[in-house]
């Protein structure tokens, strides 16, 4: 395989079409090397328009998805991120390139270690993987310019945007299948949360986030 040009093919059939068309975003795409975060078991499968197994139920997500989540991030380069669910650390390496520093949460402790591993040799020095459950977040750290949710959840927990500063914002996916949107939620004042649906997705489940019942009487 030709590995450049399966790159160059990743971002131009797949990412592009898919409305990322920020250039500092796609310039990261070209160069934090995707399959360098891909488990050996499956480098094949790293610039397929498809989710990609990291062992213990966990997954990568789909490039395009990954790149339309930092695109619609808009990260600042004075910014600290939290980051929940670091899989293999892709995702934490384009948000440490864009950030000040990222704290990224990850519950598996093998994906802790492929994590950590994968950002050392990718020269990631602002970015840090702590096994800790995520769905808690860390407000020993808080308050974050951005959250970033690596996987979908039903809802935000409340606690989780209590972690951002005002102006802060969360980008996620948020639902249950077959209906899930990514969605943007910024902090406008202590009290106040505005919410925004930006598109249509699915993405495998954080472990851990509280599920809304759906009993009716």
């Amino acid at each position: 395989m030709n590995i450049e040009q399966a790159r160059f093919n990743m971002i131009e059939q797949q990412i592009r079409p898919w409305n990322v068309l920020d250039d500092e975003v796609l310039r990261l795409l070209s160069v934090v090397k995707r399959e360098d975060f891909v488990p050996l078991a499956h480098k094949a499968l790293a610039f397929v328009d498809m989710g990609v197994p990291l062992g213990n139920g966990q997954c990568m997500l789909a490039p395009r998805l990954e790149a339309r989540l930092l695109q619609d991030a808009a990260v600042g380069k004075h910014e600290k991120v939290l980051e929940i669910g670091a899989g293999s650390g892709y995702l934490t390496a384009l948000l440490a390139h864009q950030a000040q520093r990222v704290i990224s949460l990850e519950i598996d402790p093998d994906l802790v270690k492929m994590a950590r591993t994968n950002l050392q040799k990718a020269g990631i020095h602002n970015a840090e993987v702590r096994q800790f459950d995520g769905a808690v977040g860390a407000a020993a750290e808080a308050p974050f310019d951005l959250i970033v949710l690596g996987g979908s959840v039903a809802e935000v927990p409340q606690s989780l945007l209590a972690q951002l500063k005002v102006g802060g914002r969360l980008i996620g996916i948020v639902g249950e299948e077959p209906v899930m949107c990514a969605t943007l939620v910024t902090r406008s004042s202590e009290a106040e949360f505005k919410t925004k649906t930006l598109w249509d997705s699915v993405a495998p489940p954080l472990l851990n986030f509280p599920v809304p019942s759906h009993f009716h009487f």
